[in-house]
């Protein structure tokens, strides 16, 4: 990465921060752009240079988290079970996402408009899950391999979902860890 892409990694990330802890203070509602240019040191039309909107600030994923998880993927080993690649898969990109979850989940909850917004969040990435086991699929069976994805995107969902409001983000990864386990291949329901 060059000077001139190192800076405008800073800036999104800046912007980003600045976005995060003005919407954990005063709520998503209440937080203007101009706030988070203000907060962030730049220009409203910078702002709009890195961030289509405010809520762009909290969903966009990091330009390097791509890469990140598109590593994970391509890490793990051709001869390892698909299942056990998928909640390792799974579980890291949501551990990467501490940092971020328990503020985007307040806002859903406080912010219809918000909420609306965040319906597409994690798009790219479960693109991104779904060509990687397009990519590991052998032979004929192309059933199996789609049904483990869905079942373990589900899983995911699952966890999120009944996440409840007073748990912690550790509590949310043991719950993923257990939906995951049951929604496993030959797991018997606890």
């Amino acid at each position: 990465m060059n000077l001139r892409e190192r800076k405008k990694l800073e800036t999104w990330r800046a912007i980003q921060s600045a976005a995060l802890r003005l919407f954990d203070e005063q709520g998503y509602e209440a937080t203007t752009v101009e706030q988070i240019a203000a907060a962030a040191n730049i220009s409203r039309a910078t702002f709009f240079n890195y961030f289509a909107g405010k809520d762009a600030a909290v969903l966009d994923q990091d330009p390097e988290e791509r890469l990140g998880w598109q590593a994970l993927m391509n890490d793990r080993p051709a001869d390892e079970p698909l299942w056990d690649s998928l909640t390792e898969i799974l579980t890291r990109f949501c551990e990467g996402l501490r940092d971020r979850t328990p503020l985007q989940r307040r806002l859903k909850a406080q912010s219809p408009a918000f909420a609306q917004s965040a319906q597409s969040f994690g798009e790219q990435f479960f693109s991104d899950l779904r060509r990687w086991v397009d990519s590991r699929i052998t032979g004929s069976d192309e059933l199996t391999p789609a049904l483990q994805l869905n079942l373990a995107v589900a899983a995911t969902i699952t966890a999120y979902e009944t996440w409840p409001a007073d748990e912690s983000f550790d509590g949310f990864l043991r719950r993923l860890e257990r939906c995951l386990r049951q929604a496993g291949p030959g797991t018997p329901v606890e």
